[in-house]
């Protein structure tokens, strides 16, 4: 019974060729696993920017998942087509541009932006700039986008320029006077300055306004006036001239440094002063004989006319300068009182003090007289001041008068 129970349990061993075809079987599920694996991936293909496409087989179920398989290193920044939540299918293309890093400075502000443009036009569409071909931009529009490139731009304004007589609207993007001054082509001479200064800011409230300057030398020739010299004659009657010499006229050359700007005399300066011809004087004999004594009644009246040497007067006297109202500067008597600022000259009534005399005025000083008036008649005398404030000092006052010779 032992034996018969020892059989049943142990049964026929199994043989090599059991084992050998259950291994097969195995191995034939694998392949046919493996097989069915490899044949449900999805076939896609990635087109890189610049480079070949990539043909890969995939179970990932999504563009990013794909992208981690193949352990690409995907940005932010770049463009993905389609995207990367994007559900994988079979024969698909995926279109991948890497971005590149750009450094721009906008007006002045730096700042630095990741993008896929194309090229320059694209990228400042993708930076929303208001691009006029006015405005300064560098590189060109049609500059292909290359990686850690550097973009500046400088939008444009109008500024008003006066230059060389003409007033003009500009547009610039310069910062500086001088900036716009070198963009513009303008040059400056050694003398020419320029407003607001070189270094001054710009905007569009400015106004620049070049001042072409220069100096030239202006030689202006003039007259002077000669002299009159008196000269004390006692063969000619009291109260009597004579000239001796008729005097002439003398000619200086006056050279004036002229600054001009914009044409426009603004100032000059006396350099020098050159003498062409010199003055030559006028000379008059003044008469110092007393009048011969006659018994005649206009032997008399005469002389009773003429006031004594030594005698004293009570006139009205009033004052004026060379350069009055209808003045000449030049007395009746050839004193030229523009060269003689200072000289003591009366003007009187010859029936009263004849031309020549010389005499005290109280107040006053020594004088001669050498000059009338239209309105000096009788016991009145103007007396001859330098300035007009001593004129008008003087006024008018009754003063006396001595005669002198």
């Amino acid at each position: 019974m032992e034996v018969n129970i020892r059989k049943l349990v142990s049964g026929p061993r199994p043989g090599k060729k059991f084992v050998i075809s259950l291994m097969s079987l195995i191995l034939f599920a694998a392949i046919i696993g493996y097989a069915v694996y490899e044949t449900t991936k999805a076939t896609v293909t990635v087109a890189l920017e610049g480079e070949e496409e990539v043909v890969v087989q995939t179970h990932a179920s999504t563009v990013g998942e794909l992208m981690e398989e193949q352990a690409w290193d995907v940005q932010n920044h770049d463009l993905i087509e389609p995207a990367l939540d994007s559900e994988i299918i079979g024969n698909m293309t995926i279109a991948w541009k890497p971005a590149k890093q750009i450094f721009v400075k906008i007006d002045g502000e730096e700042r630095t932006v990741w993008t896929t443009a194309n090229n320059v036009e694209e990228l400042i569409k993708e930076l929303e700039i208001a691009h006029t071909e006015k405005d300064y931009l560098q590189p060109s529009l049609t500059t292909a986008i290359t990686d850690e490139m550097n973009l500046v731009y400088e939008s444009a304004f109008q500024v008003e320029l006066i230059s060389d007589g003409k007033k003009r609207e500009v547009w610039t993007t310069s910062t500086t006077v001088a900036d716009f001054l070198e963009r513009e082509d303008l040059e400056l001479g050694e003398l020419d300055r320029v407003e607001p200064e070189l270094d001054a800011r710009i905007d569009e409230q400015t106004d620049i306004r070049v001042i072409r300057v220069e100096k030239v030398t202006d030689v202006v020739e003039e007259s002077v006036a000669f002299a009159t010299v008196t000269r004390k004659d006692d063969k000619l009657e009291s109260g009597k001239e004579k000239v001796i010499d008729s005097g002439k006229e003398g000619r200086v050359e006056k050279h004036y440094e002229v600054t001009l700007e914009d044409g426009k005399e603004v100032s000059r300066e006396l350099v020098k002063t050159e003498t062409v011809r010199e003055s030559e004087d006028r000379v008059v004999a003044v008469g110092t004989r007393p009048a011969a004594t006659n018994v005649s009644r206009s032997a008399s009246a005469a002389s009773s006319s003429s006031t004594p040497s030594g005698r004293t007067l009570s006139v009205t006297a009033t004052a004026y300068t060379a350069n009055c109202a209808g003045c000449s500067g030049i007395t009746a008597t050839g004193i030229n009182l523009n060269n003689n600022r200072h000289a003591k000259v009366i003007a009187v009534d010859p029936s009263v003090i004849p031309l020549g005399t010389r005499v005290h005025v109280e107040g006053y000083g020594t004088a001669i007289a050498g000059d009338t008036g239209g309105a000096i008649r009788g016991h009145k005398i103007d007396l001859h001041m330098p300035t007009k404030a001593e004129a008008q000092r003087w006024g008018r006052r009754t003063v006396k008068i001595t005669i002198l010779n």
